[in-house]
């Protein structure tokens, strides 16, 4: 969610059905790992997180039925009130098997109850990453590996235009070439992408 990658239009039409259980697959498999990040982040320890995310899954699961595609919104947009109001029940929700004596987690999240500002921009910190992720793997196969590598130093391991071109035995310029070329590469893909879950 993400934060959560684009859905393609085939996928959400696929995943409305329950008798499709190959699309439901995919689209866990695209989305669950954003939820869960989302979740621990929130003090979960991981069995704990792991419930709380299929939780909110099959939250998603019982509503997207009910999702209408309106002109001028994204299925994203749709996914996001639905995992934030899911996250916010459950970790707000007092458990069934409560134990006796009270609880650091519960009570943490008792006075932090009204967490949306802050899990808006967790949810739109994961749909970039998750974007970002997705455009970065189809970008990826489609350079040479000194272009990839050049890109890869510079931009994602933050090591200068001078020193990269040293270590890499190009020039300067062929760096700051192959660097620009990725990032516009990347640029279209995302927009692609964005078109795609319109």
């Amino acid at each position: 969610m993400t934060e959560f990658p684009n859905t393609r239009a085939t996928l959400l039409a696929a995943v409305r059905s329950p008798e499709d259980r190959r699309a439901w697959d995919e689209f866990v498999a695209a989305y669950r790992p954003a939820i869960y990040r989302m979740v621990r982040r929130r003090g979960l320890q991981d069995a704990d997180a792991q419930d709380v995310t299929q939780d909110i899954l099959v939250r998603i699961a019982g509503a997207i039925g009910q999702y209408e595609q309106q002109p001028g919104t994204q299925f994203r947009h749709w996914l996001r009130r639905v995992a934030k109001n899911a996250i916010l029940t459950s970790l707000t929700q007092t458990p069934k098997d409560v134990a006796v004596g009270g609880s650091e987690v519960r009570e943490f999240l008792a006075e932090h109850a009204d967490v949306s500002p802050e899990l808006e921009r967790e949810l739109d910190a994961e749909y970039r990453r998750e974007q970002y992720l997705r455009a970065t793997a189809v970008v990826r196969q489609d350079v040479n590996e000194e272009t990839w590598l050049a890109f890869e130093k510079t931009v994602i391991e933050g090591m200068s235009c001078e020193d990269t071109a040293q270590s890499i035995g190009k020039s300067i310029g062929t760096v700051y070439a192959a660097r620009s070329r990725i990032v516009k590469r990347l640029r279209v893909q995302i927009e692609l992408m964005e078109r795609d879950e319109a």
